[in-house]
């Protein structure tokens, strides 16, 4: 654990005291990455990510729009491979959550492994707030990231867990059911953080008595809850590179010349124009179903359009 880099002191405690959870910490950055970039696939931002330990890049430390979804689906995604691990029995100190038991108003018996969230949250907010938490509450972009990381361990909940089943009997109709609770596609989660980020609230900086808080910047904003994400800073121009505050710009994406949406060409290449390549596909086609069990099909290849931002 000492030797991982950009973990403050209180990380590499959590490090040493779980070890085994530290792959489920790797696969929850990388489930967050792929989740971002899932819904940023559009806009100028399209959660571009730079090699080494800032995955995110520059962006995710700049207090902005983008920085709060960051911290949110991060601390989310943590949360869930974390829970998605302590089910598969691979943490030693955790498990099934043994509290979902008993028959259900539907009639069938809780049983089986319901996915432990509880667990996944409290590891999330040990492992993931501790470096915000070493700057000190007074600093404002410490608080920011934390309420961030909090909404999207919230938003994990508000996705709502799933209910599976295994029917059983000894008759045809197999009428005796158990169930037990699993956590929903991770989509789900980054939906509702989207739909966050799309009402974010800007906020500043405010002494109140002893305590520093942060408020809406207009009177005008509704007040935000524990749910909503909130940012201090404006976000960058995307549409042109700028290594130093890790912006990659728009040049070289892809768009859709009869779009009139954030993918479409005008909006997208920022009014630089577009070049247009020829680009070959190949798909199965002709496909022929052959007794019994197997299809079989031919490799067409044809020619498309490819537009992309000058």
């Amino acid at each position: 654990c000492e030797g991982l880099m950009g973990l403050v002191e209180e990380q590499v405690r959590v490090c040493q005291w779980e070890v085994e959870a530290m792959d489920a910490v790797r696969r929850g950055a990388e489930l967050a990455v792929e989740e971002c970039q899932h819904q940023f696939h559009s806009p100028w931002w399209n959660c571009s990510t730079l090699q080494g330990l800032q995955v995110f890049g520059k962006v995710a430390i700049q207090g902005t729009w983008e920085s709060a979804f960051i911290h949110a689906i991060a601390a989310a995604g943590i949360a869930f491979a974390v829970t998605r691990a302590c089910s598969r029995g691979e943490l030693e100190k955790c498990g099934c959550d043994r509290k979902v038991g008993g028959v259900s108003p539907e009639g069938f018996q809780w049983s089986g492994c319901s996915d432990n969230l509880f667990y996944g949250i409290t590891f999330s907010q040990a492992f993931v707030d501790n470096p915000e938490r070493s700057r000190g509450v007074s600093s404002s972009r410490a608080l920011m990231n934390l309420h961030n990381n909090e909404a999207g361990r919230k938003a994990a909940l508000l996705a709502h867990m799933k209910v599976e089943c295994k029917r059983h009997g000894v008759s045809d109709s197999c009428e005796v059911r158990t169930c037990w609770k699993v956590m929903p596609p991770f989509h789900k989660v980054g939906n509702i953080l989207k739909e966050k980020f799309e009402g974010a609230t800007e906020v500043y900086p405010k002494r109140v008595g002893s305590c520093k808080l942060l408020v809406p910047k207009s009177s005008r904003f509704k007040p935000y809850t524990a749910h909503d994400l909130v940012y201090l800073l404006a976000s960058p121009d995307f549409c042109d590179r700028d290594p130093l505050h890790g912006v990659f710009g728009t040049s070289g994406r892809q768009c859709n010349r009869t779009s009139a949406a954030m993918d479409g060409c005008d909006l997208l290449c920022c009014g630089r124009g577009f070049r247009t390549a020829q680009a070959e596909v190949v798909e199965c086609c002709s496909c022929e179903f052959r007794w019994c069990c197997a299809v079989k099909c031919k490799q067409c290849r044809h020619f498309v359009e490819v537009h992309r931002c000058r």
